[in-house]
């Protein structure tokens, strides 16, 4: 026992040897000191002749010394005592480009490559041989060949990323829909490679070549995957109803599951595609018997119509709600339903006593600690709405001891920071706001921030703050819908409060109300201001960021809103919104999206 212990103990050492010695080697030869590199990779070869990578790390020293002969030497030893392994052939040619000999070089690449014929297990190792020194075209005809000459291999995936290298955009696609066609677990990576090259632009030239290409293997293999891929195509495409003509293919000849159509009618109106969304959800509703389906995709519809509704519609959306909660019951079935309810009467029709009084009722239905906190949450709301702070607290203070370890818990701690600041209590204020930096929620984190600096940074300059409680005003009155009176508030800080450190604050939550309200002339003016006079303070960015938005989807000006979005690349790397800049930017110039 002991003697296998002494075995063993010497044997850890001497790999630790090795291990360091390689780490020492490859160190040297990073910085270019091929010399002590070579002489490190000889002794560890000669010590141990079987391992390819000291062997390798000789052939590469050589090389990088222009000793091209004494390369070339081992590499034909080795060929030579290693039962011609056609991997060492792709070694020799390279050692042949390295001195340009290219006539030289090829004829050891194809002889690698001929060698697949007599050979196909070593397709693999040949291929990943020809990658590694970029020849593509060598690689890509290696694993064609091997899977033409056994059928049961598959290298698709590694043909399909290839082909991406190679600019060949159908043939990349052709192979990954092969591959999930074949086995579903592929389909998540072939979607992310999807993504690297669809864009919203129905015209581009990868787009074509997918729709196209889908729609081919749709009429020779009608199979639902390519209605699926289909409709993916077509939302990124933002073309929701060709999209809902996909889903409603695949829910007729499918299971009869609504659950795509009903993704759809989400994703819809994620993009601000009302009408697709309510015709999407409409066909569901008539196409489900379930009870309780039919109740979400009713509620779902009426909140459709809340996101564009103006007040003459108010009366109609009223009797919507009226009506499923007569149907359903005031239940806890229909607790969400009775929050937005609650909700629409407050912040829509002036009616808040009426919604603290239903939601005081609804709470009384509540199962749940989570169902509980919710209804508290927007109770709590209303009561800011109506400027009854002391008690509005109250209510949030509860929720973040019924759901302590839940997000929701973070958002009332945050809510309580807040209404401390409608409140003017900006020290109390700043307490929580620095506590919940650290929050696990990144929106929360970041609300937390700008508003914990909003309060700093306003009251150093002055003492009374007399700026900033006219700003926490103009910021409440905005919260309760007011927002006419909210932006003649910040207008009168503006012109009171010119040159403070406000004013550029001031400009940016105005220019959000003014967009609001689709007023984006003014907007655009206000954002150009704080770049014009702010460009080295803190907000420029977000008013580059908003300024390029407002271009792209209000003012129908790409030209411009690619030129705001490359300002954020350029010269705001820290941003919150560079990485959706970049990607923004190069969809408007037409890259491939990595």
């Amino acid at each position: 026992m002991r003697c296998f212990l002494f075995i063993a103990l010497w044997l850890c050492a001497g790999w630790g040897v090795f291990a360091q010695s390689e780490q020492l080697a490859r160190n040297f030869f990073d910085q270019g000191e091929y010399e002590k590199a070579l002489k490190v990779y000889q002794q560890l070869y000669k010590e141990n002749p079987a391992n390819m990578a000291f062997f390798n790390g000789v052939v590469s020293s050589y090389q990088q010394m222009e000793e091209f002969e004494k390369a070339e030497k081992m590499l034909f030893e080795r060929l030579n005592t290693s039962a011609n392994n056609p991997s060492l052939l792709i070694e020799i040619g390279h050692n042949f480009e390295l001195q340009e000999n290219i006539e030289k070089a090829s004829q050891f690449y194809d002889e690698a490559l001929q060698s697949i014929e007599g050979r196909p297990n070593y397709a693999y190792s040949i291929a990943r041989g020809f990658e590694q020194y970029s020849l593509l075209d060598y690689a890509a005809k290696a694993y064609e060949r091997a899977m033409a000459l056994n059928t049961d291999r598959n290298y698709n995936l590694q043909l399909a990323r290839i082909y991406g290298e190679q600019g060949k955009i159908e043939e990349m696609f052709s192979n990954y829909l092969d591959l999930i066609e074949d086995d579903m677990k592929f389909y998540g990576l072939a979607n992310r490679e999807f993504n690297r090259y669809i864009s919203e632009d129905s015209q581009s030239e990868a787009n074509t070549i997918f729709r196209k290409l889908l729609l081919k293997r749709l009429q020779e293999n009608p199979i639902l995957l390519y209605n699926e891929m289909l409709s993916w195509l077509f939302v990124q495409q933002k073309e929701y109803d060709k999209a809902f003509a996909q889903q409603r293919a695949i829910y007729k000849r499918g299971d009869k599951d609504l659950q795509g159509i009903l993704n759809l009618a989400l994703l819809a109106r994620d993009g601000e595609a009302y009408e697709d969304a309510r015709e999407i959800i409409s066909y569901a509703i008539d196409e489900s018997p379930s009870r309780t389906f039919n109740l979400q995709a009713r509620h779902f519809l009426v909140k459709l119509k809340l996101e564009t509704a103006r007040p003459e519609a108010y009366s109609e959306i009223e009797n919507d709600f009226q009506t499923l909660l007569g149907e359903y019951g005031y239940t806890q079935e229909t607790l969400d339903l009775q929050i937005d309810y609650a909700n629409f009467m407050a912040f829509r029709q002036d009616k808040k006593e009426l919604a603290v009084k239903l939601l005081k009722e609804t709470a009384d239905l509540t199962s749940s600690n989570f169902d509980l906190a919710k209804v508290k949450m927007a109770l709590a709301d209303i009561l800011v709405m109506q400027e009854k702070f002391n008690e509005a607290l109250i209510y949030y203070s509860q929720i973040q001891n019924i759901v302590k370890n839940d997000e929701m818990a973070q958002n009332a701690r945050y809510k309580v920071a807040r209404t401390s600041y409608y409140k003017g209590d900006f020290e109390w204020a700043k307490t929580q706001l620095d506590i919940l930096k650290t929050s696990t929620s990144q929106l929360i984190a970041n609300d937390a921030m700008e508003l914990s600096l909003l309060i700093s940074d306003n009251s150093l300059e002055d003492s009374t703050q007399t700026a900033l409680r006219k700003f926490a005003k103009a910021d409440l009155l905005a919260f309760q819908k007011k927002n006419s009176q909210a932006i003649q508030l910040l207008d009168s800080i503006l012109v009171n409060h010119k040159g403070e450190k406000i004013e550029d604050e001031a400009l940016l939550r105005q220019a959000k109300l003014y967009e609001e309200e689709h007023d984006y002339k003014k907007a655009e003016a206000n954002y150009l201001k704080i770049i014009d006079s702010f460009r080295e303070d803190i907000l420029a960015d977000n008013a580059y960021y908003f300024l390029a938005e407002l271009y792209a989807n209000q003012l129908q000006d790409p030209g411009k809103a690619k030129s705001f979005y490359e300002q954020i690349i350029f010269n705001f790397a820290d941003s919150i919104y560079f990485v959706e800049a970049r990607k923004k930017y190069r969809m408007l110039r037409g890259d491939t999206i990595e």
